[in-house]
C-alpha cells in the first residue's frame, strides 16, 4: 500500500530554515509514512525552491499567503493523511511511533511545541500555547498538525487569509484534535528579533482580535508592521 502521509510545508525564503527540519522527516520516509512532500512557495527569492528540489518536493507557487498556500497545496496531495508543517519546525527523534498510532486510530492531532532556545521566556512561551492548545482546541501552524485529507476537504480546508488560517481551522475542526506525544521545535528567531514579551503579546493580541472578528488582512499588515 501507498504510504499514508503527505507532507504539506508553505514556504517563504526559507532557506536558511529548511534543511534541519526536512532531515527530521527522514525518519518518515524509513518507516514508510511518508508518500510525498509539496512544498508550497509563495515567492521566495532565496535557494528555498532549489532546496525543495533537491529533496524531491512537489512545488506548487502562487501569491504569499499562508492560507491560500497551504489550500493550493493541499488539493495537488496524494496521500490519505496530511502532516502540515512549517519550514523552521523540527520533529523530534521518534515521532513516526505516535503518528503512526494516530493514523491506525483515525485521530487527527497536533504536536508539542518547543523553540531552539534556552531559558525560562521560551518555556513559558511554549508552554502557554501548549496550553492554549489543549484547553481550547487551538493549535498554531508551528506545532504542526496531522489531519486525515477526508477530515479536512469536509470541514472546508484551509481558508485563503495570509494570517490566522492555522485557528481557522482548528476551529472547524470543533474539537478534534488531540495533543500527540511528538515534540515539534520552531526556530525563535523572531522571538529573539522583537523580544519574547513583545513578540508573546503580539501574538495573544492578534488571536484576541481575530476571534472577536476582526478582518485577518487588516491583522496580518498590522502583525507585519
Amino acid at each position: 500500500m501507498p504510504a499514508p502521509i503527505t507532507v504539506l510545508m508553505p514556504t517563504l525564503n526559507a532557506a536558511a530554515d529548511m534543511p534541519r527540519g526536512l532531515a527530521s522527516l527522514g525518519e518518515g520516509l524509513t518507516e514508510g509514512l511518508i508518500r510525498e512532500l509539496i512544498v508550497s512557495d509563495g515567492g521566495s527569492t532565496d535557494a528555498t525552491l532549489d532546496i525543495a528540489d533537491a529533496a524531491g518536493a512537489t512545488i506548487v507557487t502562487g501569491p504569499a499567503s499562508r492560507g491560500g498556500q497551504l489550500r493550493r497545496g493541499a488539493v495537488r496531495a496524494r496521500a490519505d493523511w496530511l502532516m502540515v508543517l512549517h519550514a523552521d519546525t523540527v520533529l523530534g527523534q521518534g515521532w513516526t511511533r505516535p503518528v503512526a498510532e494516530a493514523i491506525r486510530h483515525g485521530q487527527a492531532g497536533y504536536f508539542t511545541l518547543r523553540f531552539d532556545a534556552t531559558g525560562l521566556a521560551p518555556r513559558v512561551v511554549a508552554g502557554w500555547a501548549n496550553l492554549r492548545a489543549r484547553s481550547f482546541g487551538l493549535p498554531y501552524g508551528d506545532q504542526g498538525l496531522l489531519l486525515p485529507k477526508a477530515l479536512y476537504e469536509e470541514v472546508g480546508g484551509y481558508p485563503d487569509i495570509p494570517l490566522m488560517e492555522d485557528v481557522a481551522l482548528a476551529r472547524a475542526l470543533k474539537g478534534r484534535l488531540k495533543p500527540l506525544d511528538v515534540i515539534a521545535t520552531t526556530s525563535a528567531e523572531r522571538y529573539r528579533r522583537q523580544g519574547w514579551i513583545v513578540r508573546g503579546g503580539r501574538n495573544l493580541s492578534t488571536l484576541t482580535r481575530y476571534l472577536a472578528g476582526a478582518d485577518p488582512e487588516a491583522l496580518a499588515r498590522r502583525y507585519r508592521s
